[in-house]
């Protein structure tokens, strides 16, 4: 909290009109292109960084395929995380996020201008055309996020077990899994500090279709899990 009215009162003239531009793209999703509103986004974020303190070192940026209609599956520390991904990544993307944070300002107005999903964990018809809804659209050359943990984890840097069904969507696409590990992602925003801090954002190697086509869902977390894990504890 500290380091978000950090943010705030450092772009104290900022804010307002940005918060204006945010709700307008917002509102009118259709009126721009996904470019357009990622360009604002990322500035937006970029704006937020700097005067938060935040240093968002990348690693295998190369490890983005060249080519739309990818998945991206990070490990989930807190709040900060599709921030910090936003930041290192240049290439427009959307996200799966749980319903709970649907209606949060500011998170409410970014998941529109993504055009985001909001998926229901209670509701399994629900969850199911949301898993579907996905996949079509990264098959139509759209990129999407999906946390594999599902909540974020209470422990830091040390991941939780991925779910095999959130791979359901990028099997059902034949998609590249772009596995994603950060670290200290917790720090920004679930610490009362507000010094200087050096966030990592890890892009892995993509595991392609044909060398995932034979697996189960469950086989796939693991080796993400596993890889993510593996990056975050060469890094500390």
């Amino acid at each position: 909290m500290r380091r978000i009215l950090l943010m705030v009162i450092r772009n104290i003239l900022f804010v307002p009109v940005y918060w204006y531009k945010l709700c307008y793209h917002a509102r009118h999703v259709e009126k721009y292109t996904e470019e357009e509103h990622y360009e604002l986004l990322r500035y937006i974020d970029h704006r937020a960084n700097t005067s938060g303190n935040i240093n968002i070192k990348v690693y295998g940026q190369e490890n983005i395929p060249d080519d739309n209609g990818f998945m991206f599956y990070p490990n989930h520390q807190g709040l900060y995380d599709v921030l910090a991904i936003m930041e290192a990544c240049p290439r427009p993307f959307s996200v799966v996020a749980k319903k709970e944070v649907a209606n949060v300002p500011f998170l409410k107005q970014v998941f529109e201008c993504m055009k985001a999903y909001m998926i229901d964990r209670e509701d399994v018809r629900q969850s199911l055309q949301v898993i579907i809804n996905v996949s079509n659209d990264v098959k139509a050359g759209k990129n999407f996020l999906i946390f594999p943990e599902g909540t974020r984890s209470k422990k830091g840097n040390q991941v939780q077990e991925f779910k095999g069904g959130s791979f359901k969507a990028a099997t059902r696409a034949k998609c590249p899994i772009v596995p994603v590990a950060l670290v200290n992602c917790f720090v920004p925003f679930d610490s009362k500090t507000t010094e200087q801090v050096d966030v990592q954002v890890h892009f892995l190697k993509p595991l392609l279709y044909d060398e995932y086509k034979d697996m189960k869902t469950t086989e796939i977390a693991a080796i993400v899990k596993e890889r993510i894990q593996c990056t975050i504890n060469s890094s500390l």
